[in-house]
């Protein structure tokens, strides 16, 4: 059951102002965190596009960073708050990038993910991504590799 009304779950715009708790959720979440710095960069980048997950009224639950170019999708970075994980919250931005991404001309979708993230693989897998390739050694803090996930956007809003 989760801890909140998913009903009550607004996806909006992440701002500056947002900074703070996606920061304190991104700490708790990634062995190799983003920066303050690096947020601030996708928040001015033109091809960028940032999302915030909120319990109407709350914190924020959950962020996903991505970029739109070429008719493609490039997830960036995804974090659910460690109270609200396996809740829904990825999957609610995950779906909004969708719609955005289709509705902005883009028609496929690709991300990195380390090789050991089930939870992570099982919940991209949910929405259409298949392993394409593997970045070998790509994460400079355990020197693991990436697996190269790749979705169709159209067959996941036909399949819906």
């Amino acid at each position: 059951m989760p801890a909140y009304d998913p009903e009550t779950l607004v996806i909006n715009a992440m701002l500056v102002e947002d900074l703070g708790e996606v920061l304190a959720i991104e700490q708790t979440a990634s062995p190799a965190p983003w920066t303050e710095h690096m947020f601030r960069r996708e928040l001015l980048l033109p091809l960028a596009r940032n999302l915030t997950a909120r319990v109407w009224g709350a914190r924020i639950a959950g962020y996903l960073n991505f970029w739109l170019i070429a008719g493609e999708v490039q997830i960036h970075n995804i974090a659910v708050r460690k109270d609200l994980q396996r809740q829904g919250v990825a999957s609610a931005l995950l779906s909004a990038m969708i719609g955005m991404a289709f509705a902005a001309g883009a028609r496929h979708a690709t991300l990195e993910v380390r090789a050991s993230n089930e939870p992570a693989k099982r919940l991209y897998e949910q929405f259409g991504f298949e392993v394409r390739g593997i970045r070998p050694l790509y994460y400079d803090d355990s020197k693991e590799d990436a697996l190269i996930m790749w979705a169709d956007l159209e067959e996941r809003l036909d399949g819906q």
